[in-house]
């Protein structure tokens, strides 16, 4: 962190939703920053990961994917927060699926503003069985917006994600860290304990549930290393409400396990958590509501 080249700044991580840019982030900061699932607007929320290497210190900050099909208040407020990232960072971070270009894909090339520089980072290679796929790709991708780099990688494997930081990096100011060595996020635990709920609801419910749910801490208490959790599911409807508690409570059940046992792994000590459910109607088109749940404004 002494280098007389060393480079901070930041970058913002955006793409239309389910592309794969918080397992990206996840994998290049080394921890579970931003939770993943296979569903669509996951991330909800502006999220900071940090990366400090000898010469170095990226600042990531993954955005919610690009909403187009509906104008809730909740998506509104994910937009307004991936056009204010744009608008903060040093270097834009475009991620797209290789294989092909959608609609969805052109609509965030066109939020990009003018005279930022921009990579893009081709995600998801390890799926392609023929790698020359990417070549019709790369020259229809270089005739349109002028990216500064074009790398492809794998979010999973880790694969050309070394070129991805280097690209990266030749973006970044000279100048200190911003961070102290050894911080990975600038969020609390105590959201990133709600996140890791979230997260286990969307996969133990796969496409049964509904996108009208979130969570929020209650309380957070810390006794030495053990950790008191308590987290309310906010959801829509009372049906979801049986939905997420499941027969016998076994859902339930198995979203707090699987919760407790990642925020033991991230917070390095053991880890009490209570869970119950919430009913707050028309919560994803209210702004107060919104609000109170930790969604920036």
């Amino acid at each position: 962190m002494k280098s007389a080249d060393f480079r901070c700044g930041t970058i913002a991580i955006v793409g239309k939703p389910n592309v794969g840019k918080s397992t990206l982030l996840n994998h290049l900061v080394g921890e579970k920053v931003s939770i993943t699932s296979r569903k669509a607007q996951t991330t909800r929320h502006r999220i900071t990961g940090i990366l400090t290497v000898a010469d170095t210190q990226y600042v990531f900050v993954d955005t919610p994917g690009f909403q187009t099909k509906n104008a809730s208040a909740l998506n509104r407020l994910m937009n307004r927060s991936i056009t204010q990232a744009l608008q903060d960072v040093d270097v834009i971070l475009v991620v797209l699926e290789a294989g092909r270009i959608s609609r969805e894909d052109r609509q965030v090339f066109e939020l990009l503003p003018p005279g930022r520089p921009a990579v893009l980072a081709l995600n998801k290679i390890d799926r392609l069985a023929d790698k020359k796929l990417l070549l019709p790709l790369l020259a229809e991708l270089q005739a349109g917006r002028a990216f500064s780099d074009i790398v492809p990688v794998s979010a999973k494997s880790g694969e050309q994600t070394a070129a991805l930081l280097q690209a990266l990096r030749q973006h970044l100011p000279q100048q200190p860290a911003i961070y102290t060595e050894g911080e990975f996020t600038d969020r609390s635990e105590r959201f990133l304990a709600a996140e890791l709920v979230r997260e286990k609801l969307f996969r133990q419910l796969g496409d049964e549930l509904p996108y009208g749910a979130s969570t929020t801490v209650e309380k957070f208490e810390t006794e030495g290393k053990l950790r008191r959790i308590h987290v309310a599911i906010i959801v829509d409807k009372a049906s979801h409400k049986a939905m997420v508690i499941g027969k016998g409570g076994e859902k339930l059940k198995l979203i707090g396990s699987d919760a407790r046992r990642d925020m033991e792994k991230l917070f390095g000590g053991k880890v009490f958590l209570q869970i119950w459910v919430k009913v707050k109607h028309g919560w994803a088109d209210d702004e107060r509501a919104l609000k109170n749940l930790g969604f920036e404004p």
